[in-house]
């Protein structure tokens, strides 16, 4: 099925920077088939009346824990939560079933906010795999490796062989990409950071991690090791092309040199880091330094939202503020980080982040007629400065429409919610006792 959007400002983000006023776009499940100005020449089974709005490739979410959604709203201002519930609740509450509940209810929130493709790590990932196929949205998924008992491993490291069995399964997906996940620098021993590096050469796929997080994690090498974590990382052998480095707060000057030489990526979680009081990733440095950076929202329990209009106005906000500069991190390159950033990050540049012809066609067509979006001058600052996720009117995924008028096209929100609660019964028992800190 050909499909036809029309009459809208095509956003191509393509290298040449490209922009279509009155633009259109031809695709079909295999990829986009003609994309230019004024009227298309060529036959469409389906024709989108695009209505003056705002179509952009789909948005990319750098990194995420998307089942995390049940911990959603939970000790939002409870200092060292991780180690004081979320660990704990994740052991005694976490199942394979709310897992899967979670990433569907999850991948709705991330298709209805535009995002078509997001990068997760978290427990039982081979449930959240299942979820993302399911509901069609493309996604890299990493089971989380960590020195510590888990709510699917009895055994600290079990992560790595679940990881192995998640690879084997999926790998070779179209829209499902596996990787591998060690949690971070301070809760994976260097043996096992290695051994984990050591299974994305085997099967040739990505390796991320939290880097640079931590007050505590900063100290602790330090102490140990006399080095920042990105230099103890590069020493172990495990900074490169298929690594991405999650957060990176506290990278010094040295430390992004190391970035850049080893081409190593990064996922900017503004929101999160922000939200927590950690502070703030020195993305400008890394921009100028050459270092790859896509966004990510962090899980739902660290950021509250998955979509990037919010990260994309966060980010404008505290880099212009770092850097007490109002021309830093002008809004085109914010959307470039949310787009091309995010594919480049993930390896997919040849695939995704951009519309052009013989990509995939992941996109997405934002309305202009709601107050918030009137006037128009700049569709770029548009998107960063005005726009937010109730302006996402259609979505679509490897040519396939998700989401129509703003509404889910093969789900619905409601039975998802439902079953989501439904299965969160024994998380709420569980997460009672620790009323004093929520």
């Amino acid at each position: 099925m050909r499909t036809l959007i029309e009459k809208a400002t095509i956003l191509t983000m393509d290298n040449g920077g490209r922009l279509y006023l009155d633009g259109h776009v031809l695709f079909d499940e295999n990829g986009i088939l003609a994309v230019g100005s004024g009227a298309c020449s060529q036959d469409a089974d389906i024709r989108v009346d695009g209505r003056q709005g705002i179509l952009m490739p789909g948005m990319i979410n750098v990194h995420s824990h998307i089942p995390m959604i049940p911990f959603r709203s939970m000790g939002d201002d409870c200092p060292d939560r991780l180690r004081r519930f979320l660990f704990p609740l994740e052991l005694e509450a976490m199942t394979p079933d709310l897992v899967y509940a979670a990433a569907r209810y999850a991948a709705c929130e991330l298709l209805l906010s535009g995002v078509t493709s997001i990068l997760d790590m978290y427990y039982f990932e081979d449930q959240v795999a299942r979820a993302c196929e399911e509901t069609g949205i493309r996604a890299w998924v990493g089971e989380t490796v960590i020195g510590q008992e888990t709510c699917d491993s009895k055994t600290p490291y079990g992560g790595l062989p679940l990881c192995e069995e998640l690879i084997r399964k999926w790998q070779g997906h179209k829209r499902i990409h596996p990787l591998v996940a060690p949690h971070a620098t301070n809760t994976s021993s260097p043996q096992m950071l290695k051994a984990a590096y050591d299974l994305s050469v085997k099967y040739q796929v990505p390796y991320t991690l939290h880097v640079s997080e931590m007050d505590y994690e900063m100290s602790y090498f330090k102490e140990q090791y006399g080095k920042t974590p990105i230099a103890f990382l590069h020493d172990l052998g495990v900074l490169g092309e298929r690594t991405i480095a999650v957060h990176c707060i506290h990278a010094t000057g040295p430390d992004i040199r190391l970035l850049a030489d080893t081409g190593t990526k990064v996922a900017h979680c503004i929101g999160a880091n922000t939200k927590a009081g950690k502070g703030i990733c020195p993305a400008l440095d890394m921009r100028k330094a050459g270092v790859g950076i896509g966004i990510g929202s962090d899980g739902p329990s660290s950021g509250n939202t998955m979509d990037l209009f919010t990260q994309f106005k966060m980010i404008a906000s505290f880099q212009k503020t770092k850097y007490r500069d109002r021309s830093a991190f002008p809004a085109r390159e914010i959307v470039e980080l949310g787009t091309m950033g995010g594919a480049r990050v993930l390896g997919a540049e040849d695939e995704i982040g951009s519309i052009e012809i013989g990509k995939q066609a992941d996109l997405v067509l934002l309305e202009t007629k709601s107050v918030n979006m009137f006037p128009l001058y700049n569709p770029y600052s548009a998107i960063v400065y005005s726009a937010n996720a109730s302006n996402v009117d259609s979505v679509w995924v490897q040519g396939r429409q998700l989401v129509r008028g703003g509404r889910l096209m093969e789900m619905d929100l409601q039975t998802e919610r439902d079953r989501l609660w439904a299965e969160m019964k024994e998380f709420r028992n569980c997460a009672d006792k620790y009323q004093d800190m929520l």
